[in-house]
């Protein structure tokens, strides 16, 4: 798995493709009160306007265009055991 893929700035260029011309720019960057996870709003400019995409941190350090799943209780047997 290469980093670059899943680092924001990759994410970005692969989303938003910014240029000189059309630059990209940091709008908001905070965490989710329901789950904690981080996300970014990023802005950029096209040729039919503003656009703006939201990107999330997941736990593996990867930064995707869609919400980590949340978590939920689990059992495993590796804990029960001593």
């Amino acid at each position: 798995m290469q980093t670059a893929h899943h680092s924001l700035h990759g994410a970005v260029d692969k989303w938003l493709a910014p240029t000189f011309t059309h630059p990209a720019r940091v709008a908001r960057f905070c965490r989710s009160h329901v789950t904690g996870a981080r996300y970014v709003c990023i802005e950029g400019w096209h040729d039919g306007g503003a656009i703006a995409i939201i990107f999330f941190r997941h736990d593996d350090g990867t930064w995707n265009v869609f919400p980590p799943q949340a978590r939920r209780p689990s059992m495993s047997a590796a804990r029960l055991a001593a």
